[in-house]
């Protein structure tokens, strides 16, 4: 659908000036009538542009208390409108001159029914001298409303938002966003009546033609697009939900861009974590695709991704995913896994409790005086359980707490 409602900082609702429903009534047909005779009287003749401009505003002001009409469109739940600062919503958001379009629909979160959805879809092409046409189908995709009930659904949804490029987001904003994923985590009267914190989330996808060697990422204009875009339709969930209290949330500084790309290094440890020693489990000609990203590394969040890089030799359109191991301890968000980490130890000489599955582990515990998770998400070759106690305990000494896991072979060595 077009679009309806406000936009990043909440602009106007479109009111229609139409017949029907639609029609004032009362002290505003007077006014309506009022203009017409000031028209007729004053000017005669005067060109139908300029009394639908007058109608419009006067009508605008009685029902949003705001200049409306001002030829942007709005989108998803009117959270979001044309050219408001994110690329995504500009001009900028088309990769060609023609066929342009851009479009939102889904149901926003209702006070009975607290989840929401929507798809924004932009579209466009471009013929080359050649006649070749390249077409854009960029699709981002928002919801909002609680975390997955089971346990390890949950786990695998949060560290998906957390792991590889995903920075933090700024001013205290419980989140993290990279160019094209996102999440932010509500305040706790926004929590379901099972104690299930609520969350918007945001994922784009760009649609691959089928002769692309290389699959393209989308361009939303950037993580600082991301949480913004991210904000604007926590804001609107959270009022049309009824759960907003005061002052909206805001990105009230630059959300932190990683200065590197991901990393190749057929020797050393990933993600410069000493012990973490991946290429040891892989072939020779394996080890030398290998990649890795050293994600956000500070006193909330961590991470370290490592990836089989694609070989176009091979036909090979992505990377290989190894594993992703995350540290959180933001408060909100580790709120997000509570009850998935079961009453024990994972396993022996763990600290805190956990559960440990095919492809994915989760342990929490005490760290400094604050409750930390520690995330591996993936099924790498070799020794996982060595490759997660590694990267743990790593963190467990940065943050200056006692160990987590128990030492692996890789860590006696070092003593």
């Amino acid at each position: 659908m077009g679009s309806s409602g406000g936009a990043p900082g909440d602009a106007p609702e479109d009111i229609s000036v139409g017949s029907g429903a639609d029609r004032p009534r009362g002290a505003d047909a007077q006014r309506l009538a009022r203009v017409r005779r000031f028209v007729r009287t004053r000017r005669g003749g005067v060109a139908t542009g300029l009394v639908v401009a007058l109608l419009a505003g006067g009508l605008g002001t009685w029902a949003t208390d705001t200049w409306p009409f001002d030829g942007r469109d709005q989108y998803c739940w009117g959270a979001w409108e044309q050219d408001s600062g994110p690329g995504i919503l500009g001009d900028e958001g088309f990769d060609g001159d023609d066929g342009r379009s851009r479009t939102s629909t889904g149901d926003a979160p209702t006070p009975g029914a607290p989840r929401g959805e929507c798809r924004l879809t932009v579209s466009s092409s471009h013929t080359y001298g050649d006649g070749d046409t390249e077409r854009q189908h960029t699709t981002v995709r928002v919801r909002y409303g609680p975390a997955p009930e089971p346990a390890a659904k949950r786990v695998a949804w949060l560290g998906g938002y957390l792991a590889d490029r995903a920075m933090p987001l700024p001013g205290g904003l419980p989140g993290a966003a990279d160019g094209h994923h996102g999440i932010l985590v509500l305040p706790e009267r926004c929590d379901t009546r099972d104690g299930r914190p609520t969350a918007v989330t945001l994922d784009a996808h760009e649609e691959v033609d089928a002769d692309d060697r290389v699959p393209e990422s989308p361009d939303l204009g950037g993580s600082q697009a991301v949480a913004e875009l991210l904000v604007a339709a926590a804001n609107k969930g959270m009022k049309a939900v009824g759960c907003a209290d005061g002052e909206p949330l805001r990105v009230r500084s630059a959300v932190p861009e990683l200065p590197e790309r991901a990393e190749t290094f057929s020797r050393g440890p990933v993600c410069r974590i000493p012990g973490l020693d991946v290429s040891a489990d892989l072939t020779k000609e394996t080890a030398m695709r290998l990649v890795y990203q050293v994600g956000a590394v500070d006193q909330d969040l961590q991470s370290c991704s490592a990836r089989i890089g694609r070989s176009l030799r091979l036909g090979e359109r992505e990377d290989q995913p190894l594993f992703d191991a995350v540290m959180v301890r933001q408060p909100r968000l580790t709120a997000l896994l509570d009850g998935a980490t079961g009453t024990r130890a994972p396993a022996k000489g763990w600290r805190g409790t956990g559960v440990f599955g095919s492809d994915q582990r989760l342990v929490r515990a005490g760290c400094a005086g604050r409750p930390t998770a520690f995330l591996l998400l993936g099924t790498p070759t070799g020794a996982t359980s060595d490759y997660f106690a590694t990267f743990t305990n790593a963190v467990a000494r940065r943050l200056g707490c006692a160990p987590v896991a128990p030492a692996t072979d890789a860590e006696g060595s070092r003593r």
